[in-house]
């Protein structure tokens, strides 16, 4: 899985351990959820952070929702709870993995 390098133009406001926004850790760095999208800081501007792709989160019988132990971050239509270091989206009866 790869992740599109959009530039999100016109961002003002930096991101960072104290910015209020949920930080949700991605590989080598950390991504910043903000208005329903996430942001990630990369050559001096913040880019749109998202997979491309669709990649189904194999043998992950743990079911994510309220009260399940696991923080969700708003994401589009839906919510992406942050488990093992990544993202997991319910999608068609399974879970994928951002």
């Amino acid at each position: 899985m790869t992740t599109l390098h959009q530039e999100h133009t016109a961002h003002g406001h930096s991101h960072g351990p104290d910015c209020g926004h949920d930080q949700v850790p991605h590989g080598d760095h950390v991504d910043y959820a903000h208005n329903g999208h996430l942001h990630r800081e990369h050559g001096g501007h913040w880019d749109e952070c998202e997979p491309d792709g669709h990649i189904t989160h194999e043998a992950h019988e743990h079911r994510h929702g309220e009260g399940c132990g696991h923080a969700g971050v708003l994401h589009g239509d839906h919510i992406d709870y942050l488990h093992d270091g990544h993202r997991h989206a319910e999608h068609d009866g399974h879970w994928d993995d951002h």
